[in-house]
């Protein structure tokens, strides 16, 4: 199998790659003279020079002595800018080329692996089971606006333009879209808005969540009608683009209700293209007038202004389509021997999955920027809180804020974060009362550290509009840092005690979700300890949710690449075993995650099918590869200490912050325009390890192409055991245990991106030369030791796709990392010199080659 996904990757992308790039290097998009003519040979002098151990400014001032002697230092410049260009559009190429050929890549055939599951239970005697569990299964994908990939929306479009021609091999179209994208600008010249990020990904849920859903589960419900059909949840999709207000001062209650309205609009749009398609082929004339008449009136609707609500007929309820449905089905089963009636059901089965809200928004605040609110509540409303409340014990603290009585006017609020953090318990009840229960139905708490902080939002809610109601909101703490993880089962423990909180669980379906979330995690905690953290706190969580009779939901923010906690989501969601709940599974997606699993509509198919795949089977088969017995606990949890210590001593180093300030790509995400977010928590100038986002954190690691967040303390742990004799009992874990595995798998992959000859030349720098050689040897120490516990000779060689692809991507972007890594020494060359004009000239080339470097690490997902 591998071999044979090898030739197909080779056959299918990489010799295509050689075809199609020579066209594009030959179309007349140059600015400067003969560009697309020279960039292979800079791309030759990189390779070599690097491997001679040459700087990249030594590699770059030799190619212009030798290609162009004649350039002045602006018109290298200009060159240099030029084939940044080139590069990021042969990325997209490279993207097109992948996509197009997704289907026969991953031998997808006409049974998506849902399919192949019930035939299996059907063989094993385990219908009836798998049946049972599909009534209340789920699986929820959520879309972030982090911002991990730069295409501009026409971009993507021409992309997807480009992934079909390349399937049908038009040449000559695929000419003109390589030439179209040649003069298509990657660069955004402003910071998109929360809502312009909002509109983006909306995109994806039309053009692929929609029909890809409809597509995964209409087989399935063949086997499962009745189970299939009535669960809501079975695949749902989550939004935080206009919710997430942790650390995006832009994102306002306004913005939230457009991207509602924004979402309602977008469904409506899919139901309408539905029932026209349905009208085609049921068009015996009574049921044709009650779809005509439905579809006429869903159109009407579809005119909602987004800015302003107000729309131009008669508002559409989820009822009035299943009335329609339901008097069409009866009259084709009656009447008409039951024709297209397969069409219909699976235009209900979405309609019953999407309802008015497409997509559940999230809204989600730091646990600081609550405390302070409710705080500020306390100091304007003396009477809601006892005046003593702040010095109360955790037990009566939360008893006081769970008691809390009134309401609050934001508009007393001149803080305009306090404000909106009031005003956003109310926007959820608007976006119910428009888009339904689940298009706003979750409150998630950053850096939550207990107890305190869920009753917080709960008085936050009470006192925000709610009153005595009952909460149709789900409070979801997210579990960060490594402390707070180890401490997350007792902190669910004290919380289930409160009887105002298990009452509010009662009106919650006893169901609990709590978040975990990978970034911070990592960057707390380094790559094997965030990993078992969150495992060891997932079994603490079940444990405790069991004996408290709540049913837990856990939500996984995995990031993109593994060194952010993502990776496969396959091999990470099978790997759980019983003693975690896994009655659903819910997962973040951003950036490079969305584009290379969901971008298409195969991909987008194909990978929720391995997720409902994955859980389901952790529920209907046992395997003992899933399952920890304590020596192997003990031995990971070994590991992980082992590698905490070493990273936590490396976080530690007095280099490490100045370090990623001066001598990577750290401060120019701030200036990329790629997201609204900004870069770092904290306002003053001064940078602190706490403020650090993960994204920026993990990406100039990745930058860097040292990606140290992916691998770091992992070899030394592995070594340390060994010179200990225990080496086998590690190799023996890595052939037992589906967690190990898969652990060691997603670091072969953050391994595999990494090239330390691009930054070799810190090795002589007088103040950091010694910190580059620590991360140098522990990756090579690192490297050593997976090849030695996987047995395998070298980085995912039983992973040629993923092998191929990474390699492929990495020899195209080298001239740009090497690009980068000039500027940056010119960079500091022009603050000696303080020389401002030269410095601007190079801080924009560092900052367009984050585009293409980071782009090209789709397959990092």
């Amino acid at each position: 199998m591998s071999e044979k996904t090898a030739r197909l990757f080779e056959e299918l992308v990489d010799l295509n790659y050689q075809l199609y790039s020579s066209l594009f290097l030959k179309l007349p998009l140059d600015a400067v003279e003969q560009t697309g003519t020279l960039l292979p040979l800079l791309v030759e002098d990189c390779e070599e020079g690097l491997q001679e151990g040459k700087d990249p400014t030594t590699i770059i001032d030799e190619f212009f002595e030798q290609h162009r002697p004649e350039f002045s230092e602006k018109e290298q410049a200009q060159f240099l800018f030029k084939i940044v260009q080139y590069v990021e559009r042969q990325v997209v190429l490279i993207d097109a080329l992948e996509d197009s050929s997704y289907s026969r890549i991953h031998q997808l055939d006409s049974k998506n692996a849902l399919v192949k599951l019930a035939e299996r239970a059907a063989e094993d005697g385990s219908t009836e089971q798998l049946a049972n569990l599909l009534r209340n299964f789920g699986v929820r994908v959520v879309l972030t606006a982090h911002p991990t990939q730069f295409y501009p929306g026409q971009v993507l479009a021409i992309i997807s333009d480009l992934t079909e021609a390349i399937a049908g091999s038009r040449i000559g179209e695929i000419r003109d879209l390589l030439q179209q994208l040649g003069n298509t600008p990657f660069f955004q010249k402003s910071k998109p808005s929360p809502y312009d990020e909002a509109v983006l990904l909306t995109w994806y849920l039309g053009h692929i969540f929609y029909p890809a859903i409809g597509e995964l589960i209409d087989p399935l419900a063949e086997k499962f009608p009745e189970q299939v059909s009535s669960n809501s949840q079975l695949v749902s999709i989550g939004f935080w683009p206009g919710g997430d207000r942790d650390g995006n001062p832009f994102v306002t209650t306004e913005t939230t209700l457009k991207v509602a309205a924004r979402l309602k609009d977008a469904i409506m749009r899919c139901y309408h293209q539905d029932l026209r398609e349905l009208k085609r082929r049921l068009s015996f004339r009574d049921i044709y007038e009650e779809l005509d008449k439905l579809e006429k009136r869903i159109k009407a609707e579809r005119f909602t202004h987004p800015e302003t609500e107000e729309s131009e007929g008669e508002n559409v309820t989820v009822a009035d389509i299943f009335s329609c449905l339901d008097l069409v089905e009866q009259k084709l089963q009656d009447q008409y021997q039951s024709m297209y009636l397969e069409k219909l059901q699976s235009f209900r089965r979405k309609v019953n999955l999407f309802g008015l809200h497409f997509a559940s928004i999230d809204i989600r605040q730091d646990s600081r920027i609550i405390a302070s609110t409710i705080d500020a509540i306390a100091t304007a409303y003396p009477d809601s809180l006892p005046a003593d409340f702040k010095d109360l014990e955790e037990a009566e603290l939360v008893e006081a804020l769970f008691s809390c009585k009134g309401q609050v006017d934001p508009a007393r609020f001149d803080d305009p974060v306090i404000r909106d953090t009031i005003e956003s318990v109310g926007v959820i009840r608007q976006i119910q009362a428009s888009n339904g229960e689940r298009g706003a139905h979750r409150y998630i708490i950053s850096n939550c550290r207990g107890p305190v902080d869920i009753a917080r939002v709960v008085a936050l809610f009470r006192l925000g509009g709610w009153g005595d109601d009952p909460l149709d909101v789900d409070i979801v703490p997210l579990f960060e840092t490594v402390n707070d993880l180890q401490g997350a089962g007792e902190s669910m423990t004290r919380l289930y005690s409160n009887p105002e909180y298990k009452q509010h669980l009662s009106h919650r379906r006893g169901q609990q979700t709590v978040m975990l979330g990978f970034s911070d995690g990592t960057k707390d905690g380094g790559y094997l300890m965030a990993n078992w953290a969150i495992y060891t706190a997932k079994e603490d969580v079940t444990r405790v949710s069991r004996e408290n009779q709540v049913e837990v939901i856990f939500f996984d923010g995995r990031g993109g690449p593994p060194a952010r906690g993502g990776g496969d989501a396959y091999l990470f969601y099978a790997a759980h075993g019983k003693a975690i709940e896994s009655n659903q599974i819910q997962m973040t997606v951003q950036g490079q995650t969305i584009s290379s699993y969901y971008g298409i509509k195969a991909a987008a198919g194909h990978n929720m099918g391995q997720l409902l795949t994955a859980g389901l089977e952790n529920n209907l088969q046992e395997r003992p590869d899933r399952e920890l017995d304590d020596l192997q606990r003990n031995l990971i949890r070994d590991l992980a200490e082992r590698s905490y210590e070493k990273y936590e001593a490396f976080k530690q180093h007095p280099l490490f912050l100045p370090y990623l300030e001066e001598m990577s790509t750290l401060n120019y995400y701030a200036m990329s325009n790629i997201g609204s977010r900004p870069s770092k928590r904290g306002g003053d100038g001064k940078l602190r390890f706490e403020d650090l986002r993960a994204i920026p954190f993990v990406g100039s690691w990745s930058q860097l192409k040292q990606n140290v967040p992916g691998f770091y303390g992992l070899g030394t742990a592995l070594k340390s055991l060994e010179e200990l004799g225990r080496l086998d009992a590690c190799l023996e874990l890595y052939q037992n245990s589906r967690f190990f595995r898969a652990l060691i798998a997603n670091s072969m992959q953050s391994m595999s991106k990494t090239n330390f000859a691009l930054t070799r030349y810190m090795e002589k720098d007088p103040r950091f030369g010694e910190f580059w050689q620590d991360i140098y040897q522990e990756y090579q120490l690192s490297k050593e030791m997976v090849l030695k516990v996987a047995g395998q000779q070298e980085l995912l060689q039983d992973n040629p796709r993923s092998r191929l692809s990474i390699r492929l991507r990495e020899n195209v972007v080298l001239p740009l990392l090497t690009i980068q890594q000039y500027a940056l020494m010119r960079i500091r060359e022009s603050r000696e010199d303080n020389d401002a004009e030269r410095l601007d000239v190079y801080e924009k080339m560092v900052v367009r080659t984050l585009f293409g470097n980071i782009n090209a690490s789709r397959n990092s997902a």
